[in-house]
């Protein structure tokens, strides 16, 4: 038995909260900034801890746009939030559904140099985006596919990283179910369907939210491949927000951050349960 120390029980208490508040401190200001008027955040120095009275204008400015006080023109950032939705979705669904199929071939199918193959996958985790973005941006352009939801997903749909993951799992289900499947007369897609889905439901779910969220916070290949403010994310937005002007209207800017944080926080809270589970589970 742990025998609990006071001090050392305070001492860990105080980090937790420590962290916690240096976590919540810069999300609190956002949105404190979010309620306020752009005058009073740019006059204020440092910005006033107090809610100001500018919620609804704020908020209203940010999803659809218009013209502000100051005189300057905000777009409106619905549609950009629909788009990183789309793009989001896709992006872990397709990762998820391509890397099932390959660890399934990897795992349980026999072809020539599999193993090479597979080898050949898991080299890809160092060639991210970023080191590879020139021939990809080539290929992209020349397939006519900038401005697209196909340009902005099919780059970052294969994901060595979860084929890994779900060939090291279905390597740990046991050769009884596989045989059993097998007297049954079920096929490898039905052996699929029926044992090995309803088994990794804990392992989609925790990494749908990874790359849900990975999706979601896409800046560079974005960057690059978009040039119709159609086509924006979020995260462009934000970024438009701030360079894109002479005069920043920072409620607006405020306001568009806390929106863009809301729908990978719904996503964390919503699937917390299934996501630790996928994570720590290894029952069969």
């Amino acid at each position: 038995m742990i025998q609990r120390n006071p001090v050392l029980d305070f001492v860990s208490h105080l980090i937790l909260g420590v962290g916690v508040l240096v976590v919540i401190f810069p999300v609190f200001i956002t949105f404190i900034g979010s309620t306020q008027t752009a005058e009073q955040i740019t006059s204020s120095n440092p910005i006033s801890l107090w809610p100001g009275t500018n919620f609804v204008e704020s908020y209203r400015l940010a999803l659809f746009g218009g013209k502000t006080s100051g005189g300057s023109t905000v777009a409106p950032v619905a549609p950009m939030l629909w788009v990183s939705l789309v793009t989001a979705l896709t992006i872990a669904i397709g990762k998820i559904f391509i890397s099932l199929l390959s660890a399934l071939a990897i795992v349980y199918f026999r072809f020539p140099l599999k193993n090479f193959v597979f080898w050949m996958i898991f080299v890809t985790l160092m060639l991210p985006v970023e080191v590879r973005i020139g021939p990809t941006y080539a290929v992209v352009s020349n397939l006519h596919m900038l401005n697209t939801y196909a340009g902005l997903t099919v780059p970052l749909i294969a994901s060595a990283t979860a084929t890994f993951l779900f060939r090291q799992f279905f390597l740990t289900v046991p050769d009884e179910l596989v045989e059993a499947a097998r007297i049954d007369g079920a096929g490898p897609m039905r052996f699929f369907w029926d044992v090995l889905l309803p088994l990794s439901r804990t392992s989609i779910a925790a990494l749908f939210v990874i790359q849900f969220i990975y999706g979601w916070n896409q800046y560079l290949w974005p960057l690059l491949v978009t040039t119709n403010e159609d086509m924006y994310p979020v995260v462009l937005g934000i970024k438009r927000a701030i360079f894109g002007e002479i005069y920043v209207e920072w409620n607006v800017v405020m306001a568009t951050a806390i929106l863009a944080m809301l729908p990978p926080a719904l996503v964390v809270m919503l699937m917390q349960k299934w996501f630790v589970k996928g994570l720590v589970d290894t029952e069969k």
